[in-house]
């Protein structure tokens, strides 16, 4: 019995020798975190941001809102990521530049008939308020063209967090 022991262990040590022998050469060598079959440290490879805070924003905390893409950042400390997301502007929109938020209100019914949520406003255009809200049914459909409403809608999710983000004073910037 310890004979065929003994022979059953030589042959798997020669079939684990022969199997070492074939294996390619990056998998033969162990690899350590962050380095690379060669052997050289791996250059650490930094994710970029796919929506990145338009450099012509300013600094500091803010909000910022950019009309072409059709985006906000909520900017906080620096080192902080920011959170980011896509609205549904309105048909009347603010001229870039630098606002204060002037009031807020938690649950009213839109220029356009929509019952919205956390209206923070920031600047007016002749007598349209400009504001960003959230409808309370979470829709972000296109403004009717015919109307002249300065609302910027987000989801409530969103929203949430804008409202949180921009108390009455808050900075917010708008970009081209």
């Amino acid at each position: 019995m310890a004979g065929l022991t003994a022979l059953a262990v030589a042959a798997v040590a020669f079939l684990a020798y022969q199997a070492s022998a074939n294996v390619p050469a990056d998998l033969a060598s162990p690899k350590k975190p962050g380095s690379s079959a060669s052997g050289a440290p791996a250059a650490k490879e930094k994710k970029k941001d796919a929506h990145p805070v338009p450099a012509a924003s300013g600094s500091g905390q803010r909000v910022v809102y950019a009309l072409g893409a059709k985006r906000v950042w909520l900017v906080a400390k620096a080192g902080q990521r920011p959170r980011t997301f896509g609205v549904m502007p309105s048909t009347v929109s603010p001229p870039p530049g630098t606002y204060e938020v002037t009031s807020r209100s938690g649950q009213i019914t839109g220029s356009d008939g929509v019952d919205i949520e956390h209206v923070v406003r920031f600047a007016s255009v002749g007598q349209v308020a400009i504001g960003f809200s959230a409808a309370v049914d979470g829709t972000m459909p296109s403004p009717d063209p015919g109307l002249r409403t300065g609302g910027v809608r987000m989801t409530p999710a969103d929203g949430d967090a804008l409202w949180a983000f921009a108390p009455v004073g808050s900075k917010v910037v708008v970009v081209p």
